[in-house]
């Protein structure tokens, strides 16, 4: 199984590309005056600072982010049709009992913004009781917060610690999906909450990426297949 996983992730390369090439289109077109007067776009970077010198300085809340790791493989295990039970959090690591698993379950905490989405939903739960447009920076601050807690200790924990959810899926299947998912994720959150960009915008992107760069392996493939197969001619005649 580990070694279809890793024929999977191979295949999955230009996938990354892909992706990082359609963020990036996401990106740009993002109005660079809207950014520079968009509270929005400041409530979310204020979110994102902030916690990052929160992580540089102060004491790491480990047990938070334990809570939220072992959420969110419930979370997806019971969207999933598991049953789950025997939660339990420590400072150290967490355990949460599931009666299935797969390789989405397992990987969900690596590359789903939990605290994130959390805010985004209570927010709006918030919003549909009191109308609270005029505190969309308020939102996208907490998406910041929230967002900048899932990058740094995602990587923090993937650098430093071995995550036995990552070894049993396998190093490159494991890399590639995270890598994979965590573009995805925030190309469609920004499609949710961004005023210029759109699901249909981000859908033609990634499509049209995807194309480019599977065009350009099978090619590059090709190529290298003729040139291995008339080497192989030449020494045969030789």
């Amino acid at each position: 199984m580990k070694f279809v996983k890793l024929l999977i992730g191979v295949l999955l390369l230009p996938a990354c590309a892909a992706l990082t090439l359609a963020a990036w289109r996401v990106a740009r077109q993002l109005s660079f005056g809207q950014v520079l007067t968009d509270s929005t776009v400041w409530g979310f970077v204020a979110g994102y600072a902030l916690w990052l010198a929160v992580f540089a300085f102060l004491p790491k809340p480990m047990r938070t982010y334990v809570l939220g790791h072992e959420l969110t493989h419930a979370f997806w295990a019971l969207l999933m049709g598991a049953r789950v039970g025997g939660l339990k959090v420590k400072k150290t690591g967490g355990q949460v009992r599931t009666s299935k698993t797969n390789w989405f379950i397992a990987l969900a905490p690596y590359f789903f913004p939990f605290y994130a989405l959390l805010f985004i939903a209570l927010f709006f739960i918030a919003h549909a009781i009191w109308n609270l447009e005029r505190y969309m920076w308020v939102l996208f601050f907490l998406v910041g917060l929230g967002w900048s807690f899932h990058v740094t200790f995602t990587l923090m924990m993937v650098l430093t610690t071995k995550q036995p959810d990552i070894e049993s899926q396998g190093a490159l299947f494991s890399a590639v999906v995270i890598y994979c998912m965590n573009l995805l994720v925030m190309a469609l959150m920004v499609a949710a909450l961004s005023r210029s960009v759109t699901f249909a915008m981000l859908a033609r992107s990634l499509g049209g990426s995807l194309g480019a760069t599977y065009g350009w392996t099978l090619d590059k493939l090709a190529a290298l297949w003729h040139h291995a197969a008339a080497f192989g001619r030449h020494t045969r005649q030789h």
